[in-house]
C-alpha cells in the first residue's frame, strides 16, 4: 500500500508541476505536454520485461528494481538542469519504475480469489491517497516560496523508504517461488517452468484487446483530469492557484475514499455490474462540471467525480484476470497497463495542442466523450465470460458419458 501511494504522488506531481516547468522553462502548452508522451514509453518497456523479471528473480526483483527506477529519476528532476529535455529523461525514467510496480502488484491484488475487488480497493485507493496529499503538500510548500525542485528531493527520500520496505517485504519471493505459484501451461512436476506465458497464446485472446482499449481510454480520461484541472481551474474557472490545487487534491482524495469504500460492495454486485453504474455517475458528474462555471461548486463536482471513478481501474484488471489463465496474469495486466499509459500520454497530450488552439474551455467536454466511448467498451468487456479450462472440459464430458451410459444401462 505504501509502495502504491508513493506512486500516487509521482503521477499527481505532474498535473501540479505543469505551471512552474511552463514558467521556469518558458514553454508553450503543447511543449510542456511532451511530459505525457514518454510515460507510455517507460511502460512499454517496463511491460515487455515484467514477466521475464518475475521469472528471473520473482517479485524481489520488482521490490528493488521499481523503488531504484524512481530514485534515480527523481534525483535527475531535482537537480533541475537547464535542458528540459533532461527533464523529460527523468520522466520517462519515473515511468519505468512506475510500470514495474504499477502492473505487478495490481497481478498480485487480483489474484487474491474472493477478496481480489477488496484488497484492488485498498492497493489504489492508496494510490489515490498519495496523488491526493501530494498536490496538497505540494501547493503548500510552493505558496512558502519554496522552489519546485525541492519536492523531488523529498520524493527522494520517501522511494528509498518505499525500497526497504518492499525488500523486506518481499524477501522470501525469489524467481523459485514465483514459478511454482505460477506455473506455465507446459510445465508439470516434472519439468517445472523456466520461461514465461507465451505472448502469441495471449494475444489470441479476445478480452485482452477489449481490455485494453477499455484502459486505454479509461487511463487516458484519468490523467488527463490530473494533468490539466489545475491549469483549467486557474485559467477557465479564474480560481486561486491554492484553490485550483485543492481541485486535484480533491479529485485523488475522493477516488481514494471511493475505492476504499465501494471496494466491499463490488464484491457483492461483481465488477462487471459494478464499474457499469459508476461510469454511469462519472458522465452524469462530468457533464454537470461542464455546464457549472462555478469554481466552488467545481471542487466539489471533481471530488465526487473521484470517488465514482475510484472502483474502475481495479475493476477492469479483476475482470480481466477472470478471463485469462492464470500464467498470463502478469503479462497481460502489464500489458494492458502500458497501453493505458498511451492513452494517459495521447490525451492530456492531445489536450495541449487543442487548448493552445481553442483555448482551455474545450478541457470538461474532451473527458465527458472519453468517458462514453469507455463506458461503450465496458459494455463489451463485461459481455464476455471466462472461458471453461480445458481440463475442466474434458471431465464434463466424461461425467456426461458416464450418465449417458448409466441411463442406457438401466433401460
Amino acid at each position: 500500500m505504501f509502495s502504491f501511494a508513493i506512486l500516487g504522488i509521482f503521477t499527481a506531481s505532474t498535473g501540479v508541476m505543469l505551471p512552474p516547468l511552463t514558467k521556469h522553462y518558458s514553454l508553450t502548452d503543447i511543449q510542456v505536454s511532451t511530459l505525457f508522451l514518454v510515460i507510455p514509453l517507460g511502460y512499454i518497456l517496463s511491460a515487455s520485461a515484467n514477466s521475464l523479471v518475475h521469472y528471473k528473480f520473482g517479485q524481489r526483483g520488482v521490490a528493488v528494481l521499481g523503488p531504484l527506477l524512481q530514485i534515480v529519476s527523481a534525483v535527475v528532476v531535482a537537480l533541475h538542469p537547464r535542458q528540459f529535455a533532461f527533464l523529460v529523461v527523468g520522466w520517462g525514467i519515473m515511468s519505468m519504475g512506475a510500470g514495474l510496480i504499477d502492473g505487478s502488484w495490481c497481478t498480485f491484488a487480483a489474484g487474491m480469489g474472493d477478496k481480489a475487488n477488496r484488497v484492488s480497493g485498498l492497493l489504489h485507493g492508496s494510490f489515490s491517497v498519495g496523488a491526493a496529499t501530494g498536490p496538497f503538500v505540494m501547493a503548500g510548500l510552493m505558496a512558502k516560496g519554496i522552489d519546485w525542485w525541492i519536492w523531488y528531493w523529498i520524493m527522494v527520500g520517501m522511494s528509498a523508504l518505499q525500497l526497504i520496505i518492499l525488500v523486506i517485504a518481499f524477501r522470501h519471493s525469489d524467481a523459485s517461488a514465483y514459478q511454482q505459484a505460477s506455473p506455465s501451461p507446459s510445465s508439470s512436476i516434472l519439468t517445472p517452468p523456466t520461461k514465461p506465458a507465451s505472448s502469441r497464446a495471449m494475444f489470441a485472446h479476445p478480452a485482452l484487446w477489449i481490455s485494453a482499449l477499455y484502459f486505454l481510454t479509461y487511463v487516458g480520461n484519468e490523467t488527463a483530469i490530473s494533468g490539466w484541472i489545475v491549469s483549467f481551474m486557474t485559467r477557465a474557472r479564474h480560481a486561486t492557484p491554492y484553490l485550483s490545487n485543492i481541485s486535484s487534491s480533491g479529485y485523488w482524495g475522493g477516488m481514494a475514499v471511493g475505492r476504499l469504500v465501494l471496494g466491499p460492495v463490488t464484491d457483492r454486485i461483481g465488477a462487471r455490474t459494478g464499474a457499469l453504474v459508476y461510469l454511469s455517475c462519472a458522465i452524469l458528474l462530468q457533464l454537470l462540471f461542464a455546464f457549472i462555471h462555478s469554481s466552488a461548486v467545481s471542487v466539489v463536482l471533481m471530488t465526487l467525480l473521484g470517488f465514482s471513478m475510484g472502483p474502475l481501474f481495479p475493476s477492469g484488471v479483476v475482470v480481466l484476470t477472470q478471463l485469462l489463465p492464470q500464467e498470463m496474469h502478469v503479462k497481460a495486466v502489464s500489458f494492458v497497463s502500458s497501453l493505458g499509459q498511451v492513452g494517459g500520454a495521447a490525451l492530456p497530450f492531445g489536450i495541449g495542442a487543442v487548448v493552445q488552439s481553442l483555448g482551455i474551455g474545450v478541457f470538461s467536454w474532451v473527458l465527458l466523450v472519453f468517458s462514453s466511448v469507455s463506458l461503450g467498451i465496458w459494455c463489451l468487456l463485461a459481455g464476455l465470460q471466462p472461458k471453461v479450462d480445458q481440463e475442466e472440459r474434458n471431465i464434463d464430458y466424461i461425467a456426461e458419458g458416464l450418465r449417458d451410459t448409466g441411463r442406457w444401462w438401466r433401460e
